[in-house]
């Protein structure tokens, strides 16, 4: 089963990435996770994400389409990053996602949301 782990962006990740000892830690954690993953033939493929600053939106409504340029307010309900997983149940992942460093500074939160697969259409 295919999963896509999101790291919910926070106040701190919409200013961007500054370059710290502390962050220069949090990053050498997170590749040690990444190579756990790869190892354990989990990780398909894993990035970080600019603040929603230098995103767009596109917005629907029947046949127009309005154009929002970022910052995008409620920054715990933007993503930061994610990875692309392959599990063999949702139990494996949480017990991964449980294993992760904090990918943050203070407080975060990583969602783990499963793929529809082929057979989800059966």
């Amino acid at each position: 089963m295919r999963v896509m782990v999101l790291v919910k962006a926070t106040q701190e990740s919409e200013k961007g990435f500054v370059p710290s000892p502390e962050s220069d830690a949090m990053m050498a954690a997170m590749g040690e996770f990444n190579d756990q993953l790869t190892d354990a033939g989990i990780l398909v493929l894993a990035d970080g994400l600019k603040p929603s600053s230098a995103g767009k939106r596109i917005a629907f409504d029947g046949p127009g389409r309005t154009v929002i340029g970022g910052p995008f307010p409620h920054a715990n309900e933007l993503v930061a990053g994610f990875w692309i997983w392959e599990v063999k149940d949702m139990d494996e992942a949480v017990a991964w996602a449980r294993r992760c460093p904090n990918p943050m500074p203070g407080p975060s939160e990583l969602e783990i949301r499963p793929f529809y697969e082929p057979e989800d259409w059966a």
